[in-house]
């Protein structure tokens, strides 16, 4: 359970005095959650596998070279280790002074990439192109919506104005109108919008800002949702074709239908490795959107199973480092990660197996892309720099603070799985 950032502060000052506080505080740098590295790099591994597996396919059907995704494919894990260890060695103070370059960033590309021709098969302005590279805006748009957040909920603790309607939810409310007109409406992109919603959302209450506030928001959002909804044809049929998944496989269930039929035939134990079918040309989108359809029609029911337990693993230890983090900004970085990611995960999961509409963005890790991969593990980066370090309440301090209920005992020294540090919370100070 993530603890509310506003409420260890103010539970820990009324125990220690400002004063005293900060002389009690003692930064410990011990070692990091090494389990991070190890679930990405079986998720990388797993969708290059996946992506090497239905090559031939993809080449069959794009008219390119049987070794052209495999490779874009192993270039983009390469950046993205490159990625990870570029944001977990940057220091967190300079990321959160750095929040102004990266909206400013974020928002040039945006313009660019509506600026700019689209591609016929992808009639969306969501892509920088230049030739046959290509940057989806979106993704450094969500992580610099990430900074940004965890800076403005961070001085709004400090200031003790997370509670206050003018100041902390009305730049919110206005933040996200912004992103639902250029990234659900210009963009056509209602996926991500929806994963930028629910990441601002989840800080916002992790960060102390009362839940009437949130649920008026939410209220808001729904509203924009619909409307949303309402302005595109094919939003609506894809709406349709959730609530009615059979009834039109032939026109627009056609990739609703394929992915059931694809996720159907894997079966117990999967197709085999190299026995794909929904990949030559039934399936769209079968190395991005959908290649979870693709994984289990490939591995099966247990494949799939597998597949799932080490997402969870995976939410399991960023959950477990949120709760140990440093400072109020730290938390709600990595509170911020892990709501980016599950619910991209669940969104993209769970529109292949028929629980949620179609919405167009790629499974984390695994699907096809550089610009995903990139900004994931960058995300991972930022949430293993953040396991390095706990912040202590020295032992004179834990006895004034302990001694409410009588407890003197120092666990300080007590470790945890993965040979990472996971000290006794009760010491650890917020801000």
């Amino acid at each position: 359970m993530l603890p509310r950032a506003g409420a260890l502060r103010e539970r820990k000052r009324a125990t220690l005095s400002d004063t005293a506080l900060d002389e009690a505080i003692t930064v410990r740098r011990h070692k990091p959650d090494h389990w991070l590295m190890v679930l990405c790099a079986i998720l990388l591994a797993v969708g290059l596998v996946v992506i090497y597996a239905i090559s031939p396919a993809l080449s069959i059907t794009t008219g390119t070279n049987g070794s052209y995704f495999v490779e874009r494919q192993a270039l983009a894990v390469g950046l993205s280790i490159i990625a990870f260890f570029v944001t977990a060695n940057i220091p967190m103070e300079r990321w959160r002074k750095s929040y102004k370059l990266l909206i400013g960033a974020g928002i040039l590309a945006t313009l660019v990439a509506i600026a700019l021709p689209v591609n016929p098969n992808y009639p969306a302005h969501r892509w920088v192109r230049l030739g046959s590279l290509s940057f989806e805006s979106v993704e450094l748009v969500i992580f610099s919506l990430l900074i940004w957040m965890a800076h403005f909920l961070t001085t709004k603790i400090k200031k003790s104005q997370i509670s206050n309607v003018r100041l902390t939810a009305v730049p919110m409310i206005i933040a996200i109108l912004i992103i639902g007109v250029v990234v659900a409406f210009i963009q056509s992109d209602l996926g991500s919008t929806a994963v930028i919603i629910a990441m601002m959302g989840i800080m916002a209450f992790v960060a102390g800002l009362p839940l009437k506030r949130i649920l008026i928001i939410g209220c808001i959002i729904l509203l924009g949702t619909t409307l949303a909804i309402a302005a595109f044809p094919y939003r609506r049929a894809r709406l349709e074709a959730f609530l009615h998944p059979t009834s039109n496989c032939q026109g627009s269930d056609y990739q609703a239908c394929q992915a059931l039929i694809a996720v159907g035939s894997g079966g117990f134990s999967g197709l085999g490795l190299g026995s794909s079918v929904q990949a030559y040309g039934y399936l769209p989108e079968a190395d991005n959107d959908s290649i979870f359809a693709i994984y289990a029609e490939k591995f099966g029911f247990v494949g799939s199973i597998a597949l799932l337990a080490v997402f969870g693993y995976l939410f399991y230890r960023i959950n477990r480092v949120a709760t140990n983090a440093p400072d109020d900004f730290s938390r709600l970085i990595v509170v911020g990660v892990l709501t980016w990611i599950s619910v991209q995960t669940m969104i993209n999961i769970g529109a292949m197996v028929g629980l949620l509409p179609l919405k167009g963005i790629t499974l984390p890790f695994i699907s096809y892309g550089g610009t995903s991969i990139i900004f994931f593990a960058g995300a991972i980066g930022l949430v293993y720099q953040v396991s390095r370090y706990t912040y202590f309440v020295n032992h004179g301090a834990r006895s004034q603070f302990n001694g409410r209920n009588g407890s003197d005992d120092d666990s300080s020294h007590r470790r945890g799985v993965g040979r990472a540090y996971h000290p006794d919370l009760s010491g650890r100070i917020d801000g």
